[in-house]
């Protein structure tokens, strides 16, 4: 993998202070595709801009699903989503926190692996 871009991480015991959940359910939402991790220093962590208002970004999960089903490891659907991408003019997660949704899987879809 690439080295990601400077971003805050959480790791999985931020993520069950923040979110109010078990260890447990925080590992469910990364199993099922809402949230993407990696293993920064042998520490399981994901990007604090995977998170809004205390939830997983909803507009996250959709993106996520689009990348892994183009046959995405997640350490790329994260370089993915926290590089720039010239046709957003931003990183595809800032394209999703500013509501751009459906601009952001149109693009996904059309990645080539």
């Amino acid at each position: 993998m690439t080295d990601l871009p400077a971003t805050g991480w959480l790791t999985v015991p931020d993520l069950v202070d923040l979110l109010g959940l078990t260890p447990s359910k925080v590992r469910r939402l990364i199993e099922d595709h809402h949230l993407v991790a990696t293993r920064r220093d042998g520490v399981l962590s994901v990007p604090a801009e995977f998170i809004r208002d205390g939830e997983p970004l909803t507009e996250l999960r959709g993106t996520i699903m689009v990348l892994a089903d183009n046959r995405y490891e997640d350490d790329e659907i994260l370089e993915w989503l926290l590089s720039p991408n010239e046709l957003l003019d931003a990183t595809p997660i800032a394209a999703l926190r500013a509501g751009r949704k459906a601009e952001v899987r149109r693009i996904a879809q059309a990645q080539d692996f």
